[in-house]
C-alpha cells in the first residue's frame, strides 16, 4: 500500500461536522471557530471560495443531523456567529456569499420535516450579517456591498435561488432589520436598505416575487405607519419634557445654590439606587415594540421613478402605483383604508337569497306579495275551514284531528282512505273469518 494522502484541514473539518455522533459534531464546530480565527489573523492568510464552500457543506449537514428544537436553535446561533470570527471584511463577505450559494444548491433536497430548522438558520445568518454592519457604524460602502451580495445571490432574476429561499428572505428582511437597527437607522438609511427591492419589483417578470415584495416590504411599511408615527411623537414629547426639566432644574439651582451640595454620601443606598420613574421608563422601553422610520414621500418618489420607466412591465406598474397612492396618502397625513371590496359593504351577509331580492323591482315584489295574499284567502275559504268556524261560534268542541297514515307527527299530505269495494264483506274486529266453501265437483267427473 502506498502512503496515505493527507486531506486538507477544510475537508477534515467538513467530514467531522457531518458525523453521526453529536459529540463529534460539537467538537468540530469549536475547532472550526479556532481555525478561522487563527487563519484570518495572518496577513497572507484567508480562505478561497472553494474552501469555504466545503466548510459550508459540512455545516449544512451538521444542521441536517441535529434534532430537538432547542439544540437546533443553539446550533444555528453558533453557526451564524462564525461570521464574527473572521478578522477581515473580505473574508466575512465571502463567508456570507458561500452560505447563500450553499442554500440555493441544497434547497431542493430538503424534506418538509427539516424545512423549519433551515428557515431559522437563514434568519439567524441574515441577522448576524446586519449586526456586522451595525458594528461598522452602518458604513455606506459596506452596506452597498452587502446589498449587492443579497441581490445577486437571491433577488436577481438570473440567480439560482429557489422560490422558497426568495420568499422567506423577503418575508424576514424587514423583521430582522427592525430588531437590529430600529433605534439607530434614519429614514434615509432605511430607504437605501430597501432600494434593491424597489429595483427588483419594477424589473422582475416573476409575479410571485412581485407579490412577495409588494406584500412583505411595501405593505408592511404602510401597516406599520401608525406605530412609527406614534413612536416619533412619543420621542418628541420626551425631548420636550427633558428640556423643560433641565430648565426648571437650572432655575431652582440659580435660586437655591445650596441644593446642589446636598448629595448623599458615597456608598449609600440613596446614591446607588435610581429613581422609580426612571426604572419604570426603562421597563416601558423594553416592553414596547419599535418600528423602522421611513420618509413616505421619498419612498413614493423612488417607486414612481422605477415604475414610470418604459421597460417596466404593465402588471408591475399597476401594482406599484397602487402602493404609491397609499404612501402619498401617508405623506399627507391620511391613513389609507383597508382594501375591502364594495360588495362587502352592500351585502355583508351575502348569499343567493339576498342577491335575488335585490334584482326584483318594487312592482315585482308588490305583485308577488299580492299573489300570495290571494292564495291564502282562497285556501282559508275551503269547506273544512268554514265548518270549523261554525263549530267554534256554536261553542262546540273542535273536531279531533285524524291521525295521518305516516304515524303521529308524520310529514306530508294525508293520504286518502281506500273505500271498500262493492260486495266485499267488512271484517269485524275479534272474529274469525268463515272458512271458504269447498267447491263441489260433479259426480261424473270423480
Amino acid at each position: 500500500m502506498g502512503p496515505r494522502v493527507k486531506l486538507p484541514p477544510e475537508i477534515q473539518l467538513a467530514q467531522r461536522l457531518a458525523g453521526n455522533e453529536q459529540v463529534t459534531r460539537d467538537r468540530a464546530v469549536r475547532k472550526l471557530r479556532k481555525y478561522i480565527v487563527a487563519r484570518t489573523q495572518r496577513a497572507e492568510g484567508g480562505f478561497t471560495h472553494d474552501e469555504l464552500l466545503k466548510v459550508w457543506k459540512g455545516l449544512f449537514y451538521c444542521m441536517w443531523m441535529q434534532d430537538k428544537p432547542l439544540l437546533q436553535e443553539e446550533l444555528g446561533r453558533t453557526i451564524s456567529q462564525l461570521v464574527h470570527a473572521f478578522q477581515t471584511t473580505e473574508a466575512q463577505h465571502l463567508f456570507l456569499q458561500t452560505f447563500w450559494q450553499t442554500m440555493n444548491r441544497e434547497w431542493p433536497g430538503i424534506d418538509r420535516l427539516r424545512l423549519d430548522k433551515f428557515y431559522m438558520l437563514m434568519r439567524m445568518v441574515l441577522r448576524e450579517a446586519l449586526m456586522v454592519l451595525q458594528t461598522q457604524g452602518w458604513d455606506e460602502r459596506q452596506t452597498e456591498r452587502l446589498l449587492e451580495l443579497l441581490t445577486t445571490e437571491i433577488l436577481h432574476p438570473d440567480s439560482e435561488a429557489p422560490n422558497g429561499v426568495k420568499s422567506h428572505f423577503i418575508e424576514i428582511f424587514l423583521e430582522e432589520l427592525t430588531k437590529v437597527g430600529a433605534h439607530e437607522l434614519t429614514a434615509d438609511q432605511n430607504l437605501r436598505l430597501i432600494g434593491p427591492f424597489c429595483t427588483i419589483a419594477a424589473q422582475t417578470q416573476d409575479s410571485l416575487v412581485l407579490h412577495n415584495i409588494a406584500q412583505g416590504i411595501f405593505e408592511t411599511i404602510v401597516e406599520q405607519a401608525p406605530l412609527a408615527i406614534e413612536e416619533l411623537m412619543n420621542e418628541l414629547e420626551e425631548e420636550e419634557l427633558s428640556e423643560e426639566e433641565e430648565l426648571s432644574e437650572e432655575e431652582e439651582a440659580a435660586q437655591e445654590p445650596g441644593l446642589l451640595s446636598r448629595e448623599p454620601p458615597k456608598g449609600s443606598v440613596c446614591r446607588t439606587q435610581r429613581p422609580l420613574d426612571q426604572q419604570a421608563g426603562d421597563d416601558d422601553e423594553d416592553g414596547t415594540s419599535t418600528v423602522l422610520q421611513f420618509d413616505y414621500k421619498a419612498v413614493a418618489d423612488t417607486l414612481f421613478e422605477m415604475a414610470s420607466r418604459q421597460d417596466t412591465p404593465p402588471q408591475n406598474r399597476k401594482r406599484l402605483y397602487k402602493v404609491i397612492r397609499k404612501l402619498q396618502a401617508l405623506a399627507e397625513g391620511l391613513f389609507p383604508e383597508p382594501d375591502i371590496p364594495e360588495e362587502a359593504y352592500r351585502n355583508p351577509r351575502g348569499g343567493r337569497r339576498v342577491r335575488m331580492k335585490k334584482r326584483l323591482s318594487g312592482s315585482q315584489l308588490q305583485d308577488k306579495t299580492g299573489r300570495h295574499a290571494k292564495e291564502a284567502l282562497h285556501s282559508d275559504s275551503s269547506p273544512g275551514s268554514t265548518r270549523r268556524r261554525r263549530q267554534q261560534r256554536a261553542g262546540g268542541d273542535p273536531p279531533v284531528p285524524r291521525e295521518r297514515p305516516g304515524g303521529h307527527g308524520g310529514r306530508g299530505a294525508p293520504r286518502r282512505q281506500r273505500r271498500p269495494r262493492v260486495g266485499a264483506k267488512a271484517k269485524i274486529a275479534g272474529c274469525q273469518e268463515p272458512k271458504a266453501k269447498r267447491k263441489r265437483t260433479p259426480e261424473g267427473q270423480k
